[in-house]
């Protein structure tokens, strides 16, 4: 019976259009690629950073100032001065006052406050380090970048002569950021020549890369045009491309694998790609949803800004899932006769080698599971410790590299009003005059707190800000312990006696808002990220323990990914408060995807065999070599963004370099191998009620169809409803 007549799943029919009409999907993808660059190009981006936090008091402290003292609502630039002789001097006055003129007149500049209408808070007490306040008309996210660069080049202009000019404040620091630095090409680099050592050919190792890129390409593209409709965040594209690279590698190279072996095993170009998209894509299929689930889960937080990126990095992984889907069978349709006759020259004879070497590996884990099992975890949990006193913030200007003029300012503040000058709390007093000087006489007389600046009315002045620099950094506990002690204790009794209302704002409260947020949400998110995949995967193996183990063992991948990532940056700034979640989501969902190729091998054995030590040993035969393949190809991509001078960057790449690391080489070789043979024939367990209850996704095959011969040398043939790679 020809392979076209027998009964074949959606996978495989999908395989079957794709191989007959590869000209149709080639041209399709190659028209997306080029239909959405071209798009993009011609429209441009409309990145919008949301940092909203509703419900929070530093966000009504914002909307009140937007909507009572519009002109107080904008986004401001310090402009530091210094000069070792005195600023003081009438020589050095005219030519600070003359360069604040100059600024004056430039776009988006709604005014601009000069150091000597008030020295005795903007002049330092030895008359050689000042600052003027430059307000815009916005926000960052609403300015262009091009009038903040050009203000930070005419005031620069100025320096020279012993006077020194910087400037500071977060529209400089988002003016001033750095791409990735070509870390994506040194990432896809290092894939490739890991590609070309697995399997010997430039060609076939070119596949799962060109895969890769045409998702990604089309995925940016797409998120371009999307920005114009929805809010996604500017620093969204760097992150979609180190996912989508790794990501699209990864899932491209398991499907070719098993394409390969398949090839290697007697079967037709035709019938190899339907079977590979029927095992290994069908666990392409289930991983990909679990990424995206995971990334979805993120709406949970109810933050804006966390939203936006969220859709589009799961934008990016469906992508790359169907591209894997559709693209790659294509690919291998015009390309199969050069690739077979490369797979059949190296025969199987390496890979028999390597199957009896992972063999050997799971017979040693498999005799000695609990000292692997108690090694391992207590390796996890050491590693997993530093990460329960993570320090979670956003970067401010003391992160940023020296050479940077965000940088200089923030020294030269700190060395000439206090290091808590660059994270100043803006209060906001509604209540008339009265209220307002009362909180300025309050906050002088508050312990943590520097400097107090005299009230700013505007409107009809009933509304007034006070600014209060803290004696400790932005970063500090002291500076978050202060905050608190405002909002809890000093201004709540302020507020009795004045009858006065006040609200705390600025980007320091804003910050620790956004912490605090994600901290009390964050219970709900894991519930929903792990309450979904634990479901997905007890649908998909028909066992309760499999999930749990699944579960347990991720969190504890990605705890001691959090706590390397705190021992790299600790003590040069915060975490970003974001990151974590962000490392969660996808890492857990990556996770999931080792978990269903390796585990549904074993899978595929134990319906065979009833044997739980014959499945343990040859699902890890099978998938040992492309699972470490696999992962070290999302290790190199990932780590390459260690390489970028972008801070938020470095510690994602570093997250999920670690968390791929311990999850390809310590869990997926070393623990699930111990733990399954520890629960032995326990792991296939689920209770009667419950397996009458949940939906079969693996497809009931007929009888027409044949079995299909495992790639493990001593397996003659395979669960054709597994989800395998």
């Amino acid at each position: 019976m020809s392979y076209a007549t027998l009964r074949r799943s959606r996978f495989e029919r999908l395989a079957a259009w794709s191989y007959h009409h590869r000209r149709a999907a080639l041209g399709a993808w190659v028209a997306v690629l080029l239909g959405v660059t071209a798009a993009s190009a011609a429209i441009g981006s409309d990145y919008h950073n949301d940092f909203s936090l509703p419900g929070t008091e530093s966000q009504r402290a914002a909307d009140t100032l937007a909507a009572r003292a519009p002109a107080q609502a904008g986004d401001t630039i310090q402009i530091v001065v210094q000069n070792r002789d005195g600023l003081s001097r009438p020589a050095v006055r005219d030519r600070v006052e003359a360069l604040l003129s100059d600024v004056r007149r430039l776009p988006d500049v709604a005014a601009v406050t000069s150091p000597y209408e008030d020295p005795a808070s903007t002049l330092s007490p030895d008359d050689t380090i000042a600052y003027a306040t430059v307000a815009l008309d916005g926000v960052t996210t609403d300015i262009p970048k091009a009038d903040v660069l050009r203000i930070v080049e005419v005031a620069q202009a100025a320096g020279g002569d012993g006077l020194r000019v910087e400037l500071g404040g977060d529209p400089v620091r988002e003016a001033q950021e750095a791409t990735s630095g070509g870390a994506e090409g040194a990432g896809m680099l290092a894939a490739l020549v890991i590609l070309v050592l697995l399997f010997g050919s430039l060609l076939a190792a070119s596949l799962p890369l060109l895969t890769a890129v045409f998702a990604v390409g089309s995925t940016i593209g797409l998120i371009v045009l999307a920005s114009h409709v929805t809010d996604v965040a500017d620093f969204t594209p760097p992150l979609m491309m180190l996912v989508g690279l790794g990501v699209g590698i990864d899932y491209a190279l398991l499907i070719f694998s098993r394409y390969r072996g398949e090839l290697l095993d007697g079967a037709s170009r035709e019938r190899a790609i339907g079977t590979a998209l029927d095992t290994a894509g069908r666990s392409v299929f289930f991983a990909g949803c679990t990424v995206m689930f995971a990334l979805l889960g993120l709406y949970a937080l109810g933050l804006a800004s966390l939203q936006g990126m969220a859709l589009a990095v799961a934008l990016t992984v469906l992508m790359t899932m169907l591209a894997a889907l559709t693209l790659l069978p294509a690919l291998l349709a015009v390309f199969g006769h050069r690739l077979e006759r490369s797979v059949r020259r190296r025969a199987s004879r390496a890979r028999h080698a390597d199957g009896e070497r992972w063999r050997r590996w799971s017979a040693f884990v498999q005799r000695r599971p609990w000292p692997a099992l108690v090694v391992a975890v207590a390796l996890l949990l050491a590693l997993s410790a530093p990460a329960l006193e993570m320090p979670l913030g956003f970067a401010d200007a003391s992160t940023d590299d020296p050479s940077k003029t965000s940088r200089q300012a923030y020294d030269l503040l700190a060395e000439g009003f206090g290091p808590g000058f660059s994270g100043p709390l803006v209060v906001v007093a509604q209540g008339g005059g009265n209220a307002a000087a009362e909180l300025r006489r309050t906050l002088a007389r508050t312990p943590g707190i520097a400097g107090v600046t005299p009230p700013s009315p505007a409107g009809d002045g009933d509304v007034a800000t006070v600014v209060a620099y803290p004696t400790s950094k932005p970063q500090d506990e002291a500076t978050n312990d202060l905050l608190a002690r405002l909002r809890d204790d000093v201004l709540p009794s302020l507020a009795q006696r004045s009858g006065g209302t006040y609200l705390v704002g600025g980007p320091t409260a804003a910050a620790a808002d956004f912490t605090a947020i994600v901290n009390d949400r964050l219970p709900l998110f894991l519930a929903v990220v792990v309450g979904l995949s634990a479901l997905l995967l007890m649908v998909v193996f028909r066992s309760v323990l499999i999930p749990l183990k699944a579960a347990l063992l991720n969190l504890l991948t990605i705890g001691a990914s959090l706590g390397v990532v705190t021992l790299a940056f600790e003590g040069s700034g915060p975490i970003e408060a974001f990151g974590p979640v962000m490392i969660f989501a996808i890492v857990f969902g990556l996770s999931m995807d080792y978990e269903v190729f390796l585990v549904s091998r074993m899978h595929e054995e134990w319906q065979r065999t009833r044997d739980a030590p014959a499945a343990i040993r040859e699902g890890l035969a099978t998938t040992g070599r492309v699972i470490t393949a696999a992962g070290a190809i999302m290790i190199v991509v990932f780590g390459a963004f260690v390489l970028s001078p972008e801070r938020m960057l470095q510690q994602f790449g570093l997250g999920l370099a670690v968390a791929i690391l311990l999850d390809a080489f310590l869990i997926r070789c070393l623990i699930v191998p111990a733990v399954m043979r520890l629960l032995g024939e326990r792991a296939w367990w689920m209770p009667h009620w419950l397996t009458r209850r949940l939906p079969r996704i693996a497809p009931q095959r007929g009888q027409a169809a044949p079995p299909i011969r495992s790639t493990s040398s001593s397996s003659t043939a395979g669960w054709r409803g597994g989800v395998g790679p």
